[in-house]
């Protein structure tokens, strides 16, 4: 038998075996095991800080949102019914809780609008030239913490889905339209984010 044909079976099982090490951590961690939680935070902590990056660039709210997540995990952790994979669990309380903290820095900031310096606007003109990476990082920052957060979840997590319409609480059609709005509005961006100041006045502004 060739071996690729094996090699489902044993990614299935790693990630069988994965679930089920994440599953045990989460009944101990409901039992006040703090070892468990230690463990489990080891596990997450970059998961979490790389999904939650697209929705906030600043360290000390992606840090605040993290610890915000696993507080609900020790909390909570055993309301975990096993009706969807660990990972799904986490996701969902994680984008819940960043969502709450953006809008609570969003209201914050509306109350204190400070106006833009000389020195502000010459730091931009000296930063108009991005390659492609950074391009698109660019563009990422103009999609609503929704969009960012579905790419994430989508291209760089590998969610299908239903899974990430459980972790957004919200209809897997609904996860559907805003993947279909954030890849039209990166196609928009990037060209006009690309172009020097004065031609990007010719494109159509994307919304």
């Amino acid at each position: 038998m060739p071996s690729h044909s094996i090699q489902p079976l044993n990614s299935e099982l790693t990630e069988s075996a994965r679930e089920s090490r994440e599953r045990e951590l989460l009944e101990r961690i409901a039992a006040r095991d703090r070892e468990a939680m230690r463990k489990f935070y080891l596990l997450y902590y970059h998961r979490l800080a790389r999904f939650l990056s697209r929705m906030t660039r600043r360290h000390e709210l992606i840090d605040e949102m993290i610890n915000d997540t696993l507080v609900v995990v020790w909390e909570k952790a055993g309301d975990f019914r096993g009706d969807s994979l660990v990972s799904t669990w986490i996701m969902g309380i994680a984008y819940r809780r960043g969502l709450s903290l953006l809008r609570t820095e969003s209201r914050a900031q509306e109350r204190m609008v400070l106006p833009r310096t000389g020195e502000e606007d010459l730091r931009d003109r000296a930063t108009e030239q991005f390659d492609l990476a950074e391009l698109l990082e660019r563009a990422m920052e103009n999609l609503s913490p929704d969009q960012r957060a579905v790419l994430e979840l989508t291209y760089d997590l590998g969610h299908s889905c239903g899974e990430i319409a459980a972790i957004m609480g919200c209809p897997v059609n609904t996860v559907k339209t805003r993947m279909f709005h954030a890849r039209n509005k990166l196609r928009g961006l990037v060209p006009i984010l690309a172009a020097p100041r004065g031609e990007a006045q010719a494109y159509p502004r994307v919304t």
